[in-house]
C-alpha cells in the first residue's frame, strides 16, 4: 500500500462559548490573559486544512459542548445546533450535555449532521446503548473507525437528572471487542478512540487496551502541546473553550502509523475570522444582546478558574453566595470551565459564564466528623492514584475554613489540620454553611437543608451592586503540604 496521509482535528471542552474571550496562560510566577477562541476562527481554521489536504481531514468534537454560557443553557444547546451543523464534524461524544437530561440529549443528537457516539451509555430499561457505539468513514483512501467514550461520571458525580434512565460504564471492558470487530467485520485500516473520560484516565485505557491508532481526549482542559505516547498509542487533547484547534497529521503505510505530527493551534487574532460562521454566530446571541451586555458591576483584578485548590473567580461566587445566605462557611462544586474576567466592568453574560447552572442556594449544618469526611471523599475523587476513580474537576471551592492536606497520602488520611475561624474543627460541633445546587454538599452529608429564595446569578448581582471594586484574590484557603 502507497503511504496515505490523515489529518485529525479536534476541538474538545467548548462549552458553548461562540465568540473570542480572555483565556489563561502561564507566565514566570504570574497568569498572562489573551484573547482567544470563537467559532468563526475555528471555522477558518477547519475551512484551510480542508482545502490543503481535500478528502483527507477528520474533524472530531469531544463533547461538553452544547453546555456553558447563557445562549446555550436557555436554549437547551439548541441554539447551537446550525453553528455546530457548520463545522461538519464527523462524530462527536457527550459529557455536559446530560444537564438537560437524556431525552434532550436524544433530541440534540438526532438534529446534528454527524453522529454521537458511546459505548458506554446503557438505557436501563432495555439493556440497550442508547447511541450507535461507533463508525466508519473513508478519508485519504483508509476505512478510519471511529469508537466514542463519554464521561462515565455522570450517573456517579452529578444531580439525579442528569442519568435519569440510563446508566453509563467506564468503556474499558466492552472497547476490545468494538475494536475487533471493526478490524475483522468492517476491516478498518485504522481505528480512532474519541473519549470524553480525561487525560489520565485515557492514559490508563490506552495502556490496557491494544490496538488503539490514536486517542483523542477530554474533559480535563490539557492542553497537550505535544502527543503523548502510551505505548504505540499517541494521545492529543487541545485546552478548552474553543481556545484551541488540535491537528494531528497521520502517515500510514500497510495499516500501520510510520510518522506522526501535531500542532496545538491557538485559536487567537492571528486566526482571521470566516465572515459565513461570524454572521451566523451574530444572528444566533443577537436576540439575548442587550440582556447579556448589561453591566452589573466591576472587578478590580482577574478572576479565572485556572488552578485546582481554589480559584479567584469561585472565591468571588463563594462570596456572594455566603452574603446571601448569611454564614461564614460556603461551598461549591469544583467547576474547571469559565472564562476570566479580567479587570474592569462586569456584565450580565459573564455572571452566566461564571456559573451558567444557576443552581439554587442553601443551607446545611455538618458536624466535624461530616465536614472532615466530605472534603477527604473530594480530595479522593480528584487525586485518586487510580485514574479511574477520578470523579470530578478540580477540589470542591471553601470559603471560612483553612484546609492543609497531604496530596500524595492514602485515601481517608489526606488532611492534617482542618481549621474554622482559625480553630480546629471539633467533632461534635455543628457548622451552618452556604451551598450551591446539589453538588455543593453532597446530600449524604449534613442536615436541616433550606433552600433559599435567592439563586446562584442573583446573588451575584446584589454581591457586585454593594462592592465598589470586587477582589477576588487567592486567599490560600486549600494548601497542599
Amino acid at each position: 500500500m502507497n503511504d496515505r496521509r490523515l489529518t485529525i482535528l479536534q476541538v474538545n471542552d467548548l462549552h458553548g462559548y461562540l465568540e473570542p474571550h480572555p483565556e489563561v496562560f502561564r507566565g514566570s510566577g504570574s497568569f498572562d490573559y489573551r484573547t482567544c477562541g470563537g467559532l468563526a476562527r475555528i471555522a477558518s481554521i477547519f475551512k484551510r486544512v480542508r482545502a490543503e489536504r481535500p478528502g483527507a481531514v477528520l474533524a472530531l468534537d469531544n463533547g461538553d459542548t452544547f453546555h456553558g454560557t447563557y445562549v446555550a443553557v436557555q436554549s437547551k444547546g439548541e441554539a447551537m445546533l446550525p453553528l455546530m451543523n457548520a463545522l461538519e464534524f464527523d462524530a462527536m461524544t457527550l459529557h455536559w450535555e446530560f444537564a438537560y437530561g437524556p431525552a434532550h440529549v436524544r433530541r440534540l443528537a438526532a438534529a446534528l449532521d454527524y453522529p454521537t457516539l458511546a459505548i458506554n451509555i446503557y438505557d436501563k430499561a432495555s439493556g440497550e446503548l442508547v447511541f450507535a457505539p461507533s463508525r466508519v468513514v473513508e478519508r485519504a483512501g483508509l476505512r478510519i473507525g471511529i469508537i466514542g467514550i463519554a464521561s462515565n461520571i455522570v450517573d456517579k458525580s452529578m444531580p439525579p437528572s442528569f442519568s435519569e434512565g440510563v446508566r453509563f460504564t467506564l468503556g474499558n471492558t466492552e472497547l476490545p471487542g468494538h475494536i475487533d470487530r471493526l478490524r475483522s467485520v468492517d476491516k478498518v485500516d485504522l481505528v480512532v478512540v474519541l473519549s470524553h473520560l480525561g487525560f489520565a484516565q485515557d492514559a490508563k485505557l490506552a495502556g490496557e487496551v491494544p490496538g488503539i491508532d490514536a486517542l483523542i481526549s477530554g474533559h480535563t482542559h490539557n492542553r497537550l502541546y505535544q502527543p503523548v505516547w502510551i505505548g504505540s498509542t499517541p494521545i492529543i487533547q487541545s485546552g478548552c473553550h474553543g481556545s484551541f484547534v488540535g491537528r494531528l497529521d497521520l502517515t500510514v503505510a500497510d495499516r500501520k502509523i510510520v510518522d506522526v505530527r501535531h500542532e496545538l493551534i491557538r485559536v487567537d487574532e492571528a486566526v482571521e475570522a470566516d465572515p459565513e460562521m461570524a454572521t451566523r454566530v451574530a444572528e444566533t446571541l443577537a436576540p439575548h444582546r442587550a440582556f447579556l451586555d448589561q453591566v452589573v458591576g466591576r472587578v478590580s483584578s482577574p478572576l479565572d478558574r485556572a488552578t485546582s485548590l481554589e480559584a479567584s473567580m469561585d472565591n468571588v461566587l463563594l462570596d456572594a453566595i455566603a452574603a446571601a445566605a448569611g454564614t461564614r462557611l460556603a461551598f461549591s462544586n469544583g467547576w474547571r470551565y469559565g472564562a476570566p474576567i479580567l479587570p474592569g466592568d462586569v456584565t450580565m453574560e459573564q455572571l452566566w459564564n461564571i456559573v451558567p447552572t444557576h443552581p439554587p442556594i442553601s443551607t446545611v449544618e455538618l458536624t466535624g466528623e461530616e465536614l472532615r469526611a466530605m472534603l477527604e471523599a473530594n480530595l479522593e475523587r480528584t487525586y485518586s492514584p487510580d485514574p479511574y476513580c477520578q470523579m470530578g474537576g478540580f477540589v470542591k471551592r471553601c470559603r471560612g475554613l483553612n484546609m492543609y492536606f497531604k496530596m500524595e497520602n492514602p485515601k481517608g488520611h489526606r488532611i492534617e489540620d482542618l481549621l474554622v475561624d482559625g480553630a480546629p474543627v471539633q467533632p461534635g460541633r455543628r457548622y451552618r454553611a452556604a451551598m450551591l445546587g446539589e453538588q455543593g454538599v453532597p446530600a449524604k452529608y449534613g442536615s436541616q437543608r433550606q433552600k433559599l429564595e435567592v439563586d446562584a446569578i442573583e446573588s451575584l448581582q446584589q454581591w457586585f451592586a454593594q462592592t465598589d471594586a470586587v477582589s477576588g484574590r487567592r486567599r490560600g484557603t486549600v494548601v497542599a503540604i
